[in-house]
């Protein structure tokens, strides 16, 4: 699974794609990801043009590891139905598996309406409905209502998620992200008492999950919900 081997340098996946292309290799590469643009989202260029000139590499995207080949004509429609619900998840978020459970609720709807009615398709109607209720949960919603502070500690908690290539770090680490954040918005940095308060409430909340620890700078902390979600909420503030 490809995301898991992503690292700052990204040595570890140039290396994984440079050796089918070696002289005399016998090697064949399948990738596979659940994050639907990958290369585009993550991969620096060096590594995405060893996947783009590289015949042995086989690219399971989203569509390629759940749909397989097609050959029917029913079934091309279906993919095609699908990559549409795929170009809407990808804008707000990334993760194949969104695509697969909302196709899940939209049927769930359509279903629930052809009871009141005459049987029906799944129409993008029901798709729609079905985004709306999966982008509209309580965690995204306390998201957009929390404080400035409070959404730049969670922008700076995804950057030291990037930067170390783990979703979990300690406060201390956040915090300084969260100080290059604040000054970037040009606002003044929070004190160190003040990034405990904004931790607190989020723990709270239920968005963090937050580890004891004597030293409270050394605390863990780890997102409660997806990062996709967090992307989400966040995406226009």
């Amino acid at each position: 699974q490809l995301d898991l081997l992503w690292t700052r340098k990204q040595n570890v996946m140039y290396n994984l794609f440079d050796w089918p292309t070696q002289k005399h290799s016998k090697l064949i590469i399948l990738a596979i990801a659940n994050t639907m643009d990958l290369p585009e989202r993550i991969m620096m260029n060096r590594v995405a043009s060893r996947m783009e000139h590289c015949s042995p590499v086989l690219w399971l995207g989203a569509w390629g590891c759940c749909f397989g080949v097609f050959f029917s004509p029913l079934l091309i429609l279906a993919k095609l139905f699908s990559q549409l619900i795929g170009n809407i998840v990808a804008a707000l978020s990334g993760d194949a598996r969104r695509c697969l459970d909302i196709c899940r609720r939209a049927t769930e709807i359509c279903e629930f309406a052809s009871h009141k009615r005459t049987p029906d398709t799944v129409r993008m109607s029901h798709v729609t409905e079905a985004i709306d209720e999966m982008f509209s949960s309580p965690y995204i919603n306390a998201i957009r209502n929390a404080s400035l502070h409070e959404q730049i500690f969670l922008k700076a908690i995804l950057a030291e998620f990037r930067r170390a290539g783990v979703e979990e770090a300690t406060i201390q680490q956040v915090y300084h992200q969260h100080i290059a954040l604040s000054r970037i918005e040009g606002m003044r940095s929070p004190t160190v008492s003040e990034i405990m308060a904004i931790c607190s409430r989020l723990g709270a909340c239920r968005l963090l999950l937050v580890e004891p620890s004597n030293k409270y700078l050394q605390m863990r902390v780890r997102l409660n919900i997806s990062q996709d979600d967090v992307t989400y909420a966040l995406k226009d503030e």
